[in-house]
């Protein structure tokens, strides 16, 4: 829920209301439903309500405490304030709002920074506290909700979006050509690290899983107080069980809420999980006139999972909306995604989740629950098998290594000699990890797997970042994959995503007690044989559709972008590269652009993922004030 907006000004200046005033409208969309502004001497909090729980006017913000010693701007939600409330009530605490923010605001009262690691939830807040002279925040453990900072020699600025900072006026940067360059020449999400650098330069995230105070003198102070390396590993003795027991647990939490309650359906395991526990859990709000539960899907007709979508509806009794499948109506929304996502996307498949949240609200749904983070913490992507195995390889186990890959190709198909040759060569190259010269090796392999590096100048070509380790076993690889990229990625996706509709969207999966749980099992319950998500799949088993259970392939609102860009949106991208705009950058080649695109017209290469990024990187160039 909810959009923020701070000023901190510095050197005896005091916080200017138009200022504070211009940031939160820049945010409206994140909350229509309240605004609020604080001015005192040089803190200068706004605020947009987005009303989720406690609807009345005692949660408006920014919340200030009875005695107005401290003052509250809170983005998110704290899904345990129930069990908080008694326990504060318990201490003499009195309440006179039904929601979480002023629980929150007690919970600071009675424990300090010591309240973090007790809060169950996604959250971005700042407390001014007057009586110490100082603001304290924080921001939630995986990141599921944003916070960005920018700093200028009188002035540090705090919000919920970049275009809040942007509209301060006082910024004064530009691209931040390292992520440009990045984003153009290698493609690959899980090479990504957006935990804290953005594509502005100067505006940075406040990390993942931390607090900072902040002193009226600009001293600023940050650190972690929770992070999965500290997680060890536990095994109980029926890890399925314990993992069902914990996600029912996670939905009902999130299924709080005074506004209707939906939930985004594809065709796989992790939103089944979820659709399939709502019904059991006897979910109500946001259900239709007849008492179902509404689900959200898209289906493109070459990546159909209506088979699977059917029969999640058959079990559940849920009714589903759908997005149409139609590329040049999504083209034609990508100005307009942009502008909210401030930032570059991935893929075209961010305007599909774009449309879900928007679907949701004309239906009157402002909360969403969705799978994000089950990938990333249960082992769901391809590559992880890979990881898998040479986890297995390096701890001497090639027995176990053969026998994993002949189970894998039995279901995935493919040849086992080469997948285990594969591996074996992944064993050597990360021998080598740390000769001179190699991670420059690295940054090769990459570009050669990516795109021709002659559609670019050399400066651009040449900015890369390290990857992932090479010599990294499945828990590191899927720890990267929490902390680092594409869990960050995704999570700023749907937050502007659904946040651009006024709809919430919460994540299950990303409740810490799970993810601990997770990251304390051994490898045989993420990957085993030829199933990823092992656990999970052990748990939901005789709970949701076994159809859906035993599915091995994934896909996830995929778009088939290599035909769309061979038919549909052909023409608009060789308009696009005879654009004087595009031209005048000086560091496209052209030419050898419009080769590969007509050599991808005639199926000999594929280049969609990289002629979008070219497309999209100019749709963000014309947002205001980036250039044009």
């Amino acid at each position: 829920m909810c959009g923020l907006a701070a000023m901190v000004a510095l050197r005896g200046r005091q916080a200017e209301p138009a200022v504070v005033e211009a940031m939160s409208r820049a945010i409206v969309h994140r909350g229509p439903d309240d605004s609020g502004l604080y001015i005192a001497g040089p803190v200068g909090f706004g605020f947009r309500r987005l009303t989720i729980l406690d609807l009345a006017p005692t949660g408006h913000q920014p919340m200030l405490s009875a005695d107005g010693q401290l003052v509250l701007i809170f983005n998110g939600e704290i899904y345990n304030y129930l069990e908080l409330r008694s326990e504060l009530e318990a201490l003499g605490h009195t309440f006179t709002s039904t929601g979480d923010t002023q629980v929150l605001l007690a919970a600071y009262r009675q424990w300090g920074q010591e309240c973090l690691p007790k809060l169950n939830g996604m959250w971005a807040f700042v407390i001014y506290d007057v009586r110490k002279g100082k603001l304290f925040g924080s921001r939630d453990r995986f990141g599921v909700k944003p916070l960005y900072r920018y700093q200028t020699g009188d002035a540090i600025y705090l919000a919920s979006e970049i275009k809040a900072i942007r509209a301060s006026g006082h910024y004064r940067g530009g691209p931040n050509w390292r992520q440009v360059s990045h984003f153009l020449v290698d493609p690959q999400i899980n090479h990504w690290d957006t935990r804290k650098e953005t594509f502005y330069a100067g505006i940075e995230q406040v990390p993942a899983g931390s607090g900072f105070e902040l002193t009226l003198d600009g001293q600023w102070r940050e650190w972690r107080f929770w992070s999965l390396e500290d997680v060890r590993e536990a095994e109980p003795a029926d890890p399925p069980r314990v993992l069902r027991e914990i996600f029912e647990d996670a939905v009902r939490l999130r299924m709080r809420s005074d506004v209707p309650v939906g939930v985004s359906l594809s065709g796989g395991l992790d939103s089944t999980s979820i659709i399939c526990s709502m019904a059991r859990l006897g979910a109500t709000r946001g259900a239709t006139s007849d008492g179902r539960l509404q689900a959200f899907s898209y289906i493109a007709p070459e990546f159909d999972e209506s088979a699977y979508i059917a029969e999640t509806l058959a079990y559940t009794g849920a009714v589903a909306h759908r997005v149409p499948a139609d590329p040049l109506r999504l083209w034609n929304n990508l100005d307009r995604l942009l502008s909210y996502q401030d930032e570059p996307v991935h893929a075209l498949n961010a305007l599909i989740t774009f449309d879900i949240f928007g679907l949701a609200a004309a239906n009157g749904v402002k909360v969403m629950l969705s799978g994000g983070g089950a990938d990333e913490v249960l082992g769901g992507y391809p590559r992880y098998f890979r990881s898998h195995w040479y986890t297995l390889l390096r701890a001497g186990k090639v027995r176990e290594v053969w026998s994993e890959i002949n189970a894998y190709t039995r279901v995935h198909g493919g040849d086992r000699a080469a997948l285990f040759r594969g591996v074996v060569g992944h064993l050597c190259r990360s021998r080598l990890g740390g000769l001179p010269g190699s991670q420059a090796l690295v940054r090769w392999r990459r570009r050669r797997g990516g795109l021709e590096t002659s559609w670019f100048t050399r400066d651009i070509a040449d900015t890369q970042k390290d990857g992932e380790p090479v010599d990294i076993t499945l828990d590191e690889s899927l720890r990267n994959s929490v902390t680092r990229a594409p869990l960050a990625y995704y999570l700023r996706l749907d937050d502007r995503n659904s946040m651009a509709h006024s709809v919430e969207v919460r994540a299950p999966f990303l409740d810490y007690r799970l993810v601990s749980l997770v990251f304390g099992l051994s490898s045989r319950w993420k990957i085993r044989g030829p199933w990823n998500k092992y656990v999970l799949r052990e748990a939901m088993r005789g709970y949701i559709p076994e159809l859906v259970r035993s599915r091995s392939d994934k896909m996830g609102f995929p778009v088939p972008e290599r035909q769309w860009v061979q038919g549909a949106l052909y023409e608009p991208l060789q308009d696009l590269l005879a654009t004087q705009a595009l031209r005048s950058r000086g560091f496209y080649n052209v030419a050898a652009i419009r080769q590969d695109l007509e050599r991808h017209k005639a199926g000999e290469i594929d280049v969609a993922r990289g002629v979008l990024a070219v497309a999209q990187l100019e749709s963000w160039f014309r947002l205001p004030t980036n250039g044009s």
